[in-house]
């Protein structure tokens, strides 16, 4: 896919996530990374000295890994303008790594940004692979605003963007 074509969908809501993370570490709280997403140039302004197409190298897990107070987290970030999450946002093999990251004792979740409600939450890899049988299945195929856990909110609060430890904390009380 070109990244000319694709943009920089979510880079604000990723820069927010960058924001907190940055806080987190300085706070001694969590240690998370974002993972590059390897890419080959197609065509560089060498006098700006940047790249102006690019095509991706191979299929990318999620947008962030570390660990928070010993727990290993992987997450991608997804934004919706919908009052739902489209399961074709959300790709086979993303979902294949963050279970299988859960099976290895981490927690695994994507953090979905809806601009029309001014919402974020943590959504959890087993809800996400149960959307996706219900999908093969011939059911819906998107993940409706309303099935989203009250519980899993993300707040921006504490001089954190985007304070999602706090809904891990209710997502592994539950």
């Amino acid at each position: 896919m070109s990244w000319t074509t694709r943009g920089l969908r979510g880079s604000l809501f990723e820069e927010l996530i960058e924001m907190t993370n940055q806080l987190y570490r300085q706070k001694g709280l969590a240690l998370i990374q974002k993972v590059p997403t390897p890419i080959t140039p197609v065509a560089v302004d060498n006098k700006a000295r940047t790249i102006t197409g690019a095509f991706f190298d191979k299929k990318s897990t999620v947008d962030f890994i570390g660990a928070a107070q010993g727990l290993p987290i992987c997450f991608d970030a997804k934004e919706t303008r919908q009052l739902n999450l489209p399961l074709r946002n959300i790709h086979d093999h993303q979902v294949e790594f963050m279970e299988d990251f859960r099976k290895q004792g981490g927690a695994a979740f994507l953090l979905v940004h809806f601009h029309v409600k001014g919402e974020m939450y943590l959504l959890p890899s087993e809800t996400i692979v149960a959307a996706k049988e219900r999908e093969k299945k011939g059911e819906r195929k998107s993940i409706p605003y309303a099935d989203f856990d009250r519980d899993l909110i993300v707040h921006n609060r504490g001089g954190f963007p985007v304070h999602y430890l706090e809904a891990i904390n209710a997502y592994l009380s539950k």
